[in-house]
């Protein structure tokens, strides 16, 4: 007996080479087959009356042929000529013809033709519609219910699509499902099966409208199931997360109190209640996993130093891992500023230090004499071995892959606690569904003195007025930054390069030190200017957005960012966040290229009117969808059959609900629910 798990390939008459195909789309199973839904419909459900055809509309009409003629024009046309009863005509042009058609239609004959309706010289025209001679005994067009048109590969036809699905369909009927997300919707919500049917064959007089906008009760259901098995699975990670060994630590606060002293700001009330949530998370016997994230200046490296020295006082180690070099060299300033007085030995790995640099380095970390480590994916690399790790911080965790996260915390004998931190904002709806699996703390003020920052958007061909306002902050003893988005010249991207920018600015800001710093710069070479930037010792620094992300240097307080168009809503943020870190007023000038697109200047728009990055990221979610905010390591939650995160965010409070209870389900109900939405190839991201 057929099932759902059977292969496409089991269908008779689709061969290997189509089941190939059909797997590049994501179709290996009749029941991936069941989920491949219509993007839209036809109605054939009744033949409309000449009279009552409207242009631009699609409509199944029956006429008689009046007459055949070839046009002639360069291109072969043929013309088929219809009316009704009461005369009134319509003409099919078909631009591609056979022999076959032109000796098929035969003046007198009826015909069935299905097409939009569009206005010609002559009157009504269709052009290449669907056709059937009824006269001819063929079969009709006319449908019971509305015609699915679904979304094909190279090689497949919407008949052969119809047909598969169908199969699928057939299987379906016969197939019993105990479904559990069935039993506790209470009957509130149409059942899988009766959803399927409807969505591949709505019946005639359904709402489209309502389709089309998926806001129609069978998608609703399978959407909120699919956002509540993608929420099950990340619970169920954390559940079994939480029955992990872990250290606990005892909090004992005689070394924070020395920072605190020891500071010359205070702390906001938010960083104060992230650090309790913090420190009641590590006193426990759960292993923590807890999401940090404020804006961009809000104060999250010092609430991360408050957790490590709880650490500390434990005699745990702590390592601290950053995306890139540069970050985690400017961890490495910030975090040793605030530890070294304290007596905490820190150590650096890098994958660009020198075979005698790293040696001592990975000494000091095997022996447990470097209480924190902190560096970049070189931390979880094989040869490297801690001497009892217990804590793990990671900044700019979407810039790593669940597997780099995993790595670094089976260094550890027992399950470490982790504290993942983003200054990138996450919205709400992307917290629920990509990272249920995390406990999540908000820094959701700045800190006291914190001045906004001028934001204004100029054409680059204002550039030049730009040079004035080099000079006026440069002899005010402040730096600047100038962003550029592209390192060469690229005639394709029409964006300036960063050594034209270079040497432009060099000729017009005479006295003014400008120095250029780019990805394919050494590591030294990038080292040493970043220094002499933060010494002071550079006034102008031309930058890729290598400086996007950690670096701070309060006495910066121009950026200019090229080609801002390019760049999505929170990278302009992030930028933006490398000036007004001092005492003084600080502006941000975004350039552009005419003519903008209407998202660019919506984008331009919202950074010039708001500096709350959490609503920043909520529109960066909106105009460029989850996939580019959560980037390619993590696609689970982009790559979803019918659910959007967007689009739906509506129903995540169903959905979470709906999660919650189907925890209680047996292990069978919920990994059958698991396997239904998340394919095997995302497996892996959930696991993690």
């Amino acid at each position: 007996m057929p099932s759902l798990s059977d292969p496409v390939i089991s269908i008779s008459g689709l061969g290997k080479k189509t089941a190939d195909r059909l797997n590049q789309i994501g179709i290996y199973s009749l029941e991936h087959l069941l989920f491949h839904l219509p993007n839209r419909y036809q109605d054939k459900t009744f033949i409309t009356p000449l009279s009552s055809a409207k242009v631009d509309d699609e409509a199944l009409l029956e006429l008689s042929i009046d007459r055949i003629e070839e046009a002639p024009t360069r291109q072969r046309q043929l013309l088929c000529y219809l009316s009704d009863e009461k005369n009134k005509k319509i003409l099919l042009r078909f631009f591609h013809i056979n022999q076959y058609q032109k000796q098929a239609f035969v003046r007198g004959e009826l015909i069935q033709c299905f097409g939009e309706i569009k206005i010609g010289r002559q009157g009504l025209e269709m052009h290449h519609p669907e056709y059937r001679l009824i006269s001819q005994k063929q079969t009709p067009l006319l449908e019971k219910t509305l015609t699915p048109i679904y979304p094909l590969c190279a090689g497949v036809t919407q008949a052969k699509m119809k047909l598969w699905v169908n199969e699928a369909l057939k299987v379906l009927k016969n197939t019993v499902i105990d479904d559990y997300f069935e039993k506790i919707t209470n009957n509130t919500m149409p059942s899988l099966k009766d959803s399927l049917f409807l969505l591949h064959h709505p019946e005639k007089g359904e709402d489209l409208s309502k389709i089309e906008n998926f806001e129609h009760i069978a998608q609703q259901r399978l959407i909120i199931e699919e956002l509540a098995a993608q929420q099950l699975s990340l619970l169920k990670i954390k559940a079994a997360r939480k029955t992990n060994s872990c250290n606990i630590f005892s909090i004992n606060n005689s070394l924070a109190d020395q920072l605190l002293d020891s500071l010359e700001f205070q702390l906001t009330e938010a960083q104060s209640r992230c650090i309790e949530e913090i420190n009641q998370d590590i006193s426990t016997p759960q292993p923590m996993l807890r999401l940090l994230q404020g804006d961009v200046g809000s104060g999250k490296t010092i609430v991360a130093v408050f957790a490590l020295l709880q650490a500390v006082s434990n005699n745990f180690q702590t390592a601290v891992m950053a995306p890139t070099e540069i970050l985690a060299r400017q961890h490495l300033q910030s975090f040793s500023n605030y530890l070294n007085h304290l007596g905490i030995k820190v150590a650096f790995l890098s994958g660009s230090q020198n075979t005698e640099e790293r040696t001592s380095q990975v000494k000091l970390i095997e022996s447990g004499k470097a209480q924190v480590v902190i560096g970049t994916h070189a931390l979880f690399q094989e040869n490297v071995s801690f001497h009892n790790l217990a804590l793990v911080i990671i900044d700019e965790q979407h810039k790593f892959g669940v597997h780099q996260r995993l790595s670094l915390a089976q260094k550890a004998s027992k399950t470490p606690h982790q504290l993942v931190m983003t200054a990138t904002p996450i919205p709400r709806s992307l917290t629920m569904s990509a990272y249920a699996d995390l406990d999540t703390s908000v820094i959701d003020e700045l800190p006291p003195g914190r001045q906004k920052i001028k934001t204004v958007a100029l054409s680059n061909n204002r550039r030049d007025e730009l040079i004035a306002k080099i000079k006026q902050i440069s002899n005010e003893g402040r730096q600047i930054y100038w962003v550029c988005t592209l390192i060469e010249e690229s005639e394709a991207l029409r964006a300036e390069s960063a050594e034209n920018t270079f040497n432009y600015l060099s000729s017009n800001l005479e006295g003014i030190r400008v120095v250029m710093i780019h990805g394919r710069l050494t590591k030294s070479e990038k080292e040493g200017i970043m220094n002499d930037f933060t010494e002071g010792r550079i006034d102008l620094l031309v930058a890729t957005t290598v400086i996007e992300v950690g670096v701070n240097v309060p006495n910066a307080s121009l950026m200019i960012v090229e080609n801002a168009e390019r760049l999505g809503l929170a990278q302009l943020h992030q930028l933006r966040g490398r000036v007004g870190r001092g005492a003084e007023k600080s502006a941000c000038v975004l350039m552009y290229q005419s003519p903008l697109s209407e998202s660019a200047k919506q984008r331009l728009e919202i950074l010039r009117q708001s500096h709350d990055g959490f609503m920043i990221a909520e529109k960066d979610l909106e105009l460029r969808g989850p996939g580019e905010i959560l980037g390619t390591q993590q696609t689970g939650i982009a790559d979803m059959k019918i659910a959007n995160i967007v689009r739906d965010a509506y129903l995540l409070k169903q959905a979470s609900y709906y999660s919650s209870k189907l925890l209680e389900a047996s292990e069978a109900s919920q990994n059958a629910l698991i396997s239904r939405w998340i394919d095997e190839d995302k497996v892996d991201y959930f696991n993690a």
